[in-house]
């Protein structure tokens, strides 16, 4: 059996657009049914945490939120692994994170470094891998979640250009590619997060792509 690694942010980890309300249920979260599509073939493991960013640090955070920093440790403790999918980014909008998607594929684009990195250091074999370029943002009466990412004008500006950046670390790596943001919007509940329905449309979206990946 093959396996996967989903490394993520709250979108990953299956969070609730309503405020306070509680996480998505295993069966809803876009990891969850993904691995079901695969039918049995694969294992995918879901790292998702809130506020994960892909390689900046907030120090307003509890748990360590930069991606770069923890990589290597589940990069190791889930090895060995046939794939990994990175969906971040959305955390870097954030103004008092790095506050663009340019940076945020940098970020990425150290995600990558490291993964290759690691698995060529230990002489083992590197998976491939999946970028996937988050869902947008979208407006909201939930006033403080517009101010965290810097104003509706700003966070759907960056979002907007994650495609493009995301595509183009993946074509200069040899990586792979999805748009999250052509199957899944976000609720306007609170702008940035999904209702079940959208978290279930990325993970049904991406088995073709990934049964083409790993041969399946």
């Amino acid at each position: 059996m093959k396996t996967i690694l989903a490394y993520g942010d709250s979108l990953t980890y299956g969070a609730n657009p309503e405020p306070g309300g509680p996480r998505h249920a295993y069966d809803d979260r876009w990891p969850s049914v993904l691995e079901r599509g695969l039918a049995g073939t694969v294992r995918v493991i879901a790292e998702g945490l809130g506020g994960r960013t892909t390689a900046f640090d907030d120090w307003t955070a509890d748990a360590d939120r930069n991606g770069a920093r923890v990589l290597p440790t589940l990069l190791s403790s889930h090895a060995p692994l046939d794939l990994v999918i990175f969906m971040l980014g959305t955390n870097d909008l954030k103004p008092a994170i790095n506050g663009s998607a340019l940076m945020a594929s940098f970020g990425i684009r150290r995600l990558i470094q490291l993964t290759r990195g690691h698995f060529a250091m230990l002489n083992e074999a590197v998976p491939e891998i999946l970028l996937i370029s988050p869902p947008l943002v979208c407006d909201t009466e939930n006033a403080d979640m517009l101010r965290l990412f810097g104003g509706l004008d700003h966070a759907f500006g960056e979002a907007r250009q994650f495609s493009e950046h995301y595509s183009k670390r993946a074509a200069e790596w040899s990586g792979h590619f999805f748009d999250a943001a052509t199957v899944a919007k976000p609720d306007p509940r609170d702008g940035i997060h999904l209702d079940a329905d959208n978290t279930r449309a990325i993970g049904e979206a991406l088995v073709p792509l990934v049964k083409q990946v790993l041969s399946l």
